[in-house]
Order: structure tokens, then C-alpha cells, then sequence
């Protein structure tokens, strides 16, 4: 086996720690917090503005896949992107989280054009942190391993923003909430750049990539057949429904059915025990298959999910929910890596069987749409469910408004994951082939290398 350097292992880390810094802001529940809770919009009406994004994300995503696949640079075809978007993409990422004295409609508006283009932006730079996967090593096992690496910085960014956000939103706000955020979020976005300037510094794309320019359509053809990216596209999206649901609902759940407002920290901190599995996942790869492991992920986030059920029918015993929030937690490592570490082999898969690499097409779908779309309506579902229950910010809820609450914490998310894990089911077939393919590929760049 071929392996990376450390260097390029730490860099690639260094790449999603640069986007959580801002989007952990934008996809979790401090958005819609915000938006509620301190901006003023209803829940109804931040549930919309999250949605339209996510169908806006089902064109974008595609259209940012082929400019990528179109990309031709003495910098590289992934790599590049860090440089150009990641000013951009912090900037939008700080005026999310303005308030500036507008009428009701017009905060609509800002609302949602800032969200928007922000969300337009992350797709635009964290596709390539996918993309690139697959031309720093051709070795499938070795991608397991610099996805461990990339979940370690992705884990490590969503810490930093969940163990200092509300902190630092008191701090610099001094008891006003809206002139926290607006101090909070460029101290953030500073380091996004910072990160995502490292890692277009450090990480180089060895991978030959085929010199001839695919016409656009063309592109498409690499979903002919390909079933194991049809697998990971429909388990992902399922999967971040149900992920964003569960996360994005812990402020409401916390502060108004457990009133233990101060545990809101803890139970976002806890996230990180999800690198436990995530780093334990190159070895029970070596230990079962790909399938297996991953499989195994989302059903332990859905049995943390019965746990949480346990402890609400006891009485919302505080030890019991946590304990299933942590379980959940730490399988959602596995469940959350595999199908980053194998997108790059459904990449080879398609130029197997079509001839057509479309690393940027296949990836920005696979990837950067699955996980924005799902956590669109992960988090636009639970706020529909709560405003039509009678949800009303700041003040005692209704047994109906505490209701909805409990079913986007709870049961949304657990039949979602038990969803997504049925296409894993079928993934094993495809995954025997894996070694066929890459030496029929090595075969190929062998013979037109040579026709040169």
C-alpha cells in the first residue's frame, strides 16, 4: 500500500476543520435558533427559508460538479477551490448572522439570500475536499485512512464552534445576543481561512487524471449503472435527514422539555466521541467489509435513539438521554465516514464502466448534496412539525408545541437512519469488485501513458 504522508493526512483534516468553523453555524441548531429565537421569524418561516435552499442545492450541486470536472489549472483540479472560495465563503457564513433593523419581509429577504449563497458557496468549497480524496491515492484502503483523518478535523471544528460558540456569543455581546453573533462569527471565519489556505498549501493531487475534456453532458454518463454511488447517494440522504433532525431540534428539547438549558453545550460537545469509531474504521475495514461496518453505524444510531426513548418514558431521566445521546453519537463516526472513504470508488467504479471519470459531478451530488439537502429538511421538518403544533418562542409551551418538539428529537431521526440503512444491505456485491477494477484501470492509464 501506497501511503500518504502525514503532512497530507494532517493537511486533509486541516480542509473540514476550515468548513465547520462556519458551517456548524449554518447546518445545526444555532441558525434556527438564532433565526427564531433572536431575529424574530417564525418557525414555519425559517423551516421554508431552509427548505427553499435545499431545493436550490438540487441544482447547484450538479452545475459546481461539472465546473469541477471542467477545471484545468497548473494548480490542480480540486485543490484550487481553497484558494479561490474560502473568502467568499466565510464572508457569507458572517452575514448570515447580521441583524440589521429591517421591516418583517425584508429580514425575510436578508434571511434568506445570505443562507442561501452561503449554502451555494459551502457547496462550491467542500466538494472539492471530496473530490480531491480520490486523486491524493489510488488505494481504496488508504482512503478509508485520510477520511478517518478528514472526520478527525471535521470532529475537531464542530468542538471548537460547540465548546466556545455560546461562550463567546455571551462574552463579546455582553447579554445581548444579537450583537454577540455579529462579533462572534468573524472570529470564526478568520480561522476558516486560515485552514482552508493550509491545506491548499500542503495537499497535492498525485493521481493521473485523463487529459481529454469530457463534453458536459457526457459527464452524466458516469451514473449509467452505477449502482454503488445510486447506494451511497439514497443511504446519504436519508442518513443527514435524520442526523440534522437529531441535532438541530437539542436547543428546543433542551430548553423547553427538559428545561436544563445549561446542558445545551454537553450535549453538541458530545459529538466528538463520534471519532472513536471514525478512527477505529480503517481496522474494521480490515475486519469485515465496508458494507458491514457501515451498516453497523446506523443501526447503533438508531438503537441510541431507542435509548433516548428509554430515559423520556422514565421520567426524561437526564443520565438515561444522555447515554443515547452519546451512543448515537460515537456510531454515528462509522456511519458518517464510510460514505465519504467510498465515493471515490464509485468514481472508479463509473470510469470502469463507462469509460467517464466524473469525479466532480459524482462527488458534489454524492456528497455536498446529500449532506446540505438532508440537513435542509433535517432541519426544515422539525420546524414545520413545530409551528404547526403552536410553537411560540421565549415562553411556556403547549403539551401539542412539546409534542412536536419530541417527535423531531426523537422519532424522525430513528426512522430515517433505519431507512438509509437499507440500500447498504446491497453494497457488498459491488465492493468485491474493487480490486478487478483498480487493476483494469491501472491497465488503462498503463496503455494510453505509453500512447503518448
Amino acid at each position: 500500500m501506497n501511503k500518504t504522508s502525514y503532512s497530507t493526512r494532517f493537511s486533509y483534516a486541516a480542509s473540514d476543520v476550515a468548513g465547520q468553523l462556519v458551517f456548524t453555524f449554518i447546518i445545526g441548531g444555532y441558525l434556527s435558533k438564532f433565526l427564531t429565537d433572536i431575529y424574530g421569524l417564525s418557525a414555519i418561516t425559517c423551516g421554508t427559508i431552509i427548505a427553499i435552499a435545499r431545493w436550490i442545492d438540487a441544482v447547484d450541486a450538479p452545475v459546481w460538479g461539472i465546473v469541477f470536472d471542467k477545471t484545468r489549472s497548473r494548480l490542480g483540479k480540486s485543490r484550487p477551490w481553497f484558494l479561490w472560495l474560502c473568502v467568499p465563503f466565510a464572508t457569507f457564513g458572517v452575514l448570515t448572522f447580521q441583524t440589521p433593523d429591517l421591516s418583517h419581509t425584508a429580514k425575510v429577504w436578508y434571511a434568506a439570500v445570505t443562507y442561501i449563497v452561503c449554502n451555494i458557496l459551502y457547496t462550491g468549497i467542500n466538494t472539492p475536499v471530496t473530490s480531491i480524496l480520490s486523486g491524493l491515492t489510488a488505494d481504496p484502503q488508504e482512503r478509508v485512512t485520510l477520511t478517518c483523518f478528514r472526520m478527525f478535523g471535521s470532529k475537531l471544528g464542530v468542538l471548537i464552534v460547540n465548546l466556545t460558540a455560546l461562550k463567546m456569543v455571551q462574552w463579546l455581546g455582553q447579554g445581548d445576543d444579537r450583537r454577540g453573533f455579529m462579533l462572534a462569527l468573524p472570529v470564526y471565519a478568520a480561522g476558516s481561512i486560515f485552514f482552508y489556505l493550509l491545506a491548499f498549501r500542503n495537499l497535492k493531487e498525485v493521481v493521473p487524471v485523463e487529459k481529454k475534456s469530457e463534453p458536459v453532458l457526457g459527464t452524466f454518463r458516469a451514473l449509467k449503472g452505477n449502482w454503488p454511488w445510486l447506494i451511497i447517494f439514497s443511504s446519504s440522504l436519508l442518513f443527514w435527514i435524520g442526523f440534522i433532525a437529531r441535532v438541530s431540534t437539542v436547543p428546543y428539547y433542551f430548553q423547553y422539555v427538559l428545561h436544563r438549558e445549561d446542558l445545551i453545550w454537553l450535549a453538541y460537545s458530545l459529538d466528538f466521541v463520534s471519532l472513536a469509531t471514525a478512527f477505529l474504521l480503517p481496522w474494521v475495514c480490515r475486519w469485515t467489509s465496508k458494507r458491514t461496518a457501515w451498516a453497523l453505524g446506523l443501526m447503533g444510531m438508531v438503537l441510541g435513539q431507542l435509548i433516548l426513548y428509554g430515559g423520556v418514558s422514565q421520567g426524561h431521566s437526564i443520565p438515561l438521554i444522555l447515554f443515547g445521546w452519546t451512543v448515537g453519537f460515537l456510531a454515528s463516526g462509522m456511519a458518517m465516514a464510510m460514505p465519504f472513504s467510498i465515493l471515490s470508488d464509485s468514481v472508479d467504479y463509473g470510469e470502469w464502466k463507462t469509460g467517464v471519470r466524473a469525479v466532480g459531478l459524482l462527488t458534489a451530488v454524492g456528497a455536498s448534496f446529500c449532506l446540505k439537502a438532508g440537513a435542509g429538511l433535517g432541519g426544515a421538518i422539525p420546524l414545520w412539525i413545530m409551528g404547526n403544533s403552536g410553537y411560540v418562542p421565549n415562553t411556556e409551551q403547549t403539551a401539542a408545541a412539546l409534542g412536536g418538539i419530541e417527535f423531531g428529537f426523537l422519532w424522525l431521526p430513528a426512522i430515517c437512519l433505519a431507512l438509509s440503512t437499507l440500500p447498504v444491505l446491497f453494497y457488498k456485491q459491488f465492493e468485491r469488485l474493487e480490486p478487478q477494477i483498480q487493476a483494469d484501470l491501472r491497465m488503462r492509464r498503463e496503455k494510453q501513458a505509453a500512447s503518448i
